[in-house]
């Protein structure tokens, strides 16, 4: 997979993919990530990539023409161009599952007031990562990158995330490891028992009580 994000602030990622699960996926080429700064596209002489909207208002509107040249420069066949903004759809792990399965994703990160309408024109997808605002998409890119690479094949063991809380519209069940005791809290029984019917019954028991205790509008689902 090639994911190729157009920001104004790529110093923003420094590091972000160069630690953990994210940089062993780059290292064995699972995936390929790429840092545009779309004001290089600009064709202001100023580099201007903003102006001020029609019809008066606070703040500034990124402009179209550089975010197009930029996306018509990187689209293939195969791109998904998604759209980091608040009034997207909210993301959810099957959302997450489908991009894992996609060859080439672009994603586009607004900044200041907005950016002009037209440019969900060229978008296929409008993405929210929950109901507030941040200064601009970066930080929701950087979430949508580390939840979809994590489920790439042979990025992390399957079982790792075919039990991830939200699968299944439930939360994960509680984990636990040495030592048995710790002050004065002990791992339940059935974990210790051996019997692996009877482990995932009780996994499965709990994650319906957790779903229910701290999430029942999934269980609503």
């Amino acid at each position: 997979m090639t994911i190729d994000i157009l920001t104004l602030f790529p110093n923003m990622y420094q590091g972000i993919f160069d630690e953990s699960i994210i940089k062993r996926a780059i290292d064995e080429k699972r995936v390929e990530i790429n840092i545009h700064n779309f004001r290089d596209y600009t064709l202001d002489p100023h580099k201007k990539v903003d102006d001020t909207p029609y019809g008066g208002g606070a703040g500034m509107v990124l402009t179209c023409q550089p975010i197009f040249d930029c996306v018509k420069s990187l689209r293939r066949e195969d791109s998904i161009v998604i759209l980091m903004t608040p009034d997207g759809e909210v993301y959810k792990q099957k959302r997450a599952y489908e991009l894992s399965k996609c060859g080439h994703l672009i994603l586009i990160c607004g900044h200041y007031e907005g950016f002009d309408e037209r440019i969900r024109s060229i978008c296929d997808m409008e993405i929210s990562i929950g109901d507030y605002v941040l200064t601009g998409g970066e930080l929701a890119s950087m979430v949508l990158v580390d939840s979809i690479v994590r489920l790439m094949p042979g990025v992390i063991e399957e079982d790792s995330h075919v039990n991830d809380s939200f699968n299944n519209n439930l939360l994960d069940y509680p984990t636990y490891t040495k030592p048995r005791v710790y002050e004065g809290m002990e791992v339940p029984e059935v974990l210790l028992s051996g019997d692996h019917k009877k482990i995932e019954e009780y996994r499965r028991e709990m994650s319906l009580q957790r779903t229910k205790e701290r999430r029942p509008d999934l269980l609503e689902k």
